[in-house]
């Protein structure tokens, strides 16, 4: 089913869009003949604007400069972006928020063998041979782990894998005691910070966290500057905060942390439960690797050896001095803020949004989606230079301080909650482009319109975004049924649908505040490929025109995608909503936790309201499409009553308590998994219960569940009357 979005009826002056029409770089989309006139002059003027050398060059000038969050390079981003938005005709405003950071001082690793001889000083300076004119830069941050504390340990290391609830249980099985030792683990399996999390639990010392060339570096294939993987010498670095208990601020869970907050209002550090209390420290596989070589002990299993010469054992063998001095502090970081007003809807809001700093020149991550942003924008300005006007209030967001937990987008939310209850969709993008495959992620009522997006953008390979998307995944698929592997996004769940599959949401990006906390339906979107130099030094200007997006064609792309979500959004008469899907994704989730539970024998569970509940939501869903579908015209007053019945669904699914022992998380159907971080959990609060073999707080939060979709169903119940 498609639910068609439907437009103003205005029309654009007739010169503007014969220019527009006849532009060599204007799109032309066969689906849009099945739009109202009005609409393909709105849609196909946007898609003329974006310019692949407009965003190219400014992704050169937003990666001129390392602009870790709240550095004075960062404000020259900020300011940069609030210009750009000025002259698109947005309102604008830099948004300053105070947040509770760390900065290294001193940072050193040393190990030893058994028999006491130096094996490495570091971290050794990221380093290739070849051309790369930004690797030297003197304002490159040494590389360090947002949110870890000061730490001075020297004990015996232990090798963890991936430092996953299984690898440490493996340890246990194999009387490994990691009190008091240092635990080296590899990137991979979960978010860093869960990896600190576990081993802090273990009562381990500290932790070093490396890139197995395995996961990323030459067993993928050849290094940067010859390929776009991970090279020798090059570190991921990134935030530890404990983020699956709550992202943003620290020091502020819930509330807004504005540079006037009083300090009555702000915890302490030492009371903080999203703090790690042990030291990490991020490494290269260049130093990580003689410390691996010399443990001893007995063999790693099959599973855990990664791509480095030699066999990788459990440990002890080497010992390491880990000394870390963290210098923290309230320091300032700035949000960018344009808005468009609305005419029909104005309390509507379609917040769009990505972030702007970066751990170091952030081309990748996340310059390529601001890059992308500012194109969308470009275009926006475009329409409302034409004299366009959108029925809803458009926000443009550009965040700060993403990389240190979520803070930017995190803050303006708790800060802007009344207002947010009404808003839309958030539409987010980050890691814009890495390579040309398209990829998303959404809350299942928006899934459908974003494939409906995809099918009205030229692709540069020919068709469109959703024909090679559609092909991209076929071509996966074939190839994981080849090696009996599947594998995920860092940031979403893959989920099999009728359709081209469009991921579920975890977390790591700026979406979580929006759908997690305040139950605004929410989607990610980016463009992927080999990228092997995330969080380093080398994710940089000269890697991504090497290796990414050459002719910025797919900058283009993000860039036409991503504003025309907005203004399809901003723009229907009736909110096109697929509550269908989400039913029946529902229903899935809960049989997937009914067989979860049978196969761990854990008796006793009654799924029988849920299953019921879900069914019930489902059918109402299918009337309420019928209602959509027939609602293409009435007065402003209905269409706004209706549009808010339909909005209030996804708030229905929130739960005020939140979950167990994470009540800032307050969605019932997704989260970040406690133990996953990145990857979404589904009906988290019963998921996490059947992990946890507990059967009484399974059967509660089954009870949470049903309670919330009962809800659902009754607005969706409502729309029908």
């Amino acid at each position: 089913m498609r639910v068609p979005a439907l437009f103003a009826s205005f029309l654009l002056p007739t010169l503007f869009f014969l220019a527009a029409q006849t532009s060599p770089t204007t799109p032309t989309v066969s689906g849009y003949k099945d739009f109202p006139t009005e609409e393909a002059h709105t849609e196909q003027t946007f898609l003329a604007v974006p310019d692949a050398k407009l965003a190219g060059e400014e992704l050169k000038a937003l990666t001129a400069e390392p602009h870790i969050a709240a550095s004075p390079e960062d404000r020259k981003t900020a300011e940069y972006v609030a210009q750009k938005f000025k002259e698109a005709g947005l309102e604008t405003t830099i948004v300053p928020y105070k947040a509770w950071l760390n900065m290294p001082k001193e940072v050193k690793v040393e190990a030893w063998d058994a028999d006491g001889k130096l094996l490495m000083t570091g971290p050794v300076r990221e380093h290739v041979d070849g051309n790369d004119p930004f690797q030297d830069d003197p304002r490159v941050t040494p590389a360090f782990n947002g949110s870890s504390p000061s730490g001075d340990v020297t004990a015996e290391v232990v090798y963890a894998n991936y430092g996953r609830p299984e690898d440490f249980q493996k340890l246990k099985d194999l009387g490994v005691d990691l009190k008091g030792k240092i635990v080296l683990v590899r990137y991979g399996g979960n978010f860093r910070g869960v990896k600190v999390y576990i081993a802090q639990q273990q009562g381990a010392a500290g932790v070093l966290i490396y890139s197995d060339p395995a996961d990323d570096g030459y067993y993928r294939g050849d290094m940067y500057p010859k390929g776009p993987y991970r090279p020798a010498t090059a570190v991921q670095r990134g935030s530890v905060q404990f983020m699956f208990k709550y992202p943003g601020d620290a020091l502020t869970p819930g509330i807004a942390s504005r540079p006037d907050l009083p300090e009555s209002q702000r915890l302490k550090p030492e009371d903080v439960v999203s703090l790690p209390k042990i030291p990490s420290e991020p490494l290269s596989y260049h130093d990580a690797s003689p410390i691996l070589e010399h443990l001893g002990g007995p063999d790693a299993p099959r599973e855990w050896q990664g791509a480095l010469p030699f066999t990788y054992h459990i440990g002890p063998g080497a010992k390491v001095h880990l000394l870390l001095k963290m210098d923290y502090e309230y320091s300032t970081i700035w949000d960018v803020i344009g808005t468009v007003p609305g005419t029909d809807f104005p309390d509507e809001w379609v917040v769009a949004g990505n972030h702007r700093d970066a751990w170091v020149y952030g081309a990748v991550d996340p310059n390529s989606g601001t890059a992308a942003m500012l194109e969308a924008v470009h275009g926006v300005g475009a329409l409302l230079k034409s004299g366009w006007k959108p029925k809803r209030k458009i926000v443009f967001c550009s965040w700060d301080a993403e990389e240190e937990g979520l803070i930017g987008s995190t803050e303006w939310a708790e800060d802007h909650a009344n207002q947010l209850a009404h808003a839309v969709a958030y539409f987010n993008t980050d890691v814009g482009v890495s390579g040309p495959n398209f990829e998303a992620s959404a809350v299942p009522s928006l899934k459908e319109f974003i494939r409906d997006v995809t099918k009205s953008v030229p692709s540069p390979k020919g068709g469109t975004v959703y024909d090679q998307w559609k092909k991209n995944q076929a071509e996966a698929a074939r190839h994981r049924n080849t090696n009996g592997v599947e594998e995920h996004g860092a940031r979403g769940n893959a989920h099999t649908d009728t359709d081209v599959n469009v991921g579920d949401l975890g977390s790591g990006s700026d979406f979580t505040p929006f759908i997690q906390h305040l139950g605004v339906p929410s989607s990610d979107i980016g463009s992927g490929g080999p990228y092997g130099v995330y969080h380093s030094v080398f994710d940089n200007y000269a890697w991504f025109t090497m290796n990414a997006d050459p002719t910025f064609v797919y900058e283009q792309q993000m860039a036409r995608v991503f504003g025309l979500l907005v203004v399809r959004m901003a723009d229907t008469d009736v909110l096109p909503y697929d509550y269908v899907t989400y039913g029946k994704e529902i229903s899935a989730y809960l049989d997937a936790a009914e067989k979860k539970a049978k196969d761990g024998n854990l008796t006793g569970l009654d799924f029988s309201q849920a299953k019921a509940a879900a069914q019930k939501f489902t059918d109402l869903a299918q009337k309420v499409r019928d209602k959509q579908q027939q609602a293409t015209s009435g007065s402003t007053q209905a269409l706004a009553a209706l549009n808010t019945q339909l909005r209030a669904v996804e708030g229905d699914f929130l739960s005020e308590p939140g979950l167990p022992n994470r009540p800032w998380f307050k969605h019932t159907i997704y989260a970040p998994g406690e133990y996953t971080g990145y990857a979404a959990v589904v009906i988290p609060g019963v998921n996490e219960a059947l992990d946890a073999k507990d059967t009484a707080r399974a059967q509660s939060q089954m009870t949470v569940l049903t309670e919330a979709i009962n809800r659902a169903a009754t607005t969706l119940d409502s729309i029908t009357k």
